[in-house]
């Protein structure tokens, strides 16, 4: 089974990343936008059709190593077949 998870950084973490963006986007004549954050999305394929527990394993994987939990949040979707 499919899952995506999405990764950003906290509220209140700093991330220059975002700014630079900002910064850049502002120099371009784009104003209608406002406080841009980064993150990053990582897709795995685990091979278990319960989805209870694919979520579970996923949530395991993110508490040991994908995720920074001091700084980061993160949310996990299972990706359903189109």
């Amino acid at each position: 089974m499919k899952v995506e998870v999405n990764i950003s950084l906290k509220e209140g973490v700093l991330d220059p990343e975002g700014q630079a963006i900002d910064n850049t986007l502002r120099n371009l004549g784009y104003n209608n936008f406002d406080n841009i954050r980064t993150g990053k999305q990582i897709i795995l394929n685990i091979d278990e059709t319960d989805e209870n527990e694919v979520l579970k394993q996923a949530d395991k994987m993110c508490q040991e190593l994908l995720v920074n939990i001091v700084i980061e949040n993160y949310h996990i979707n299972i990706i359903k077949d189109k």
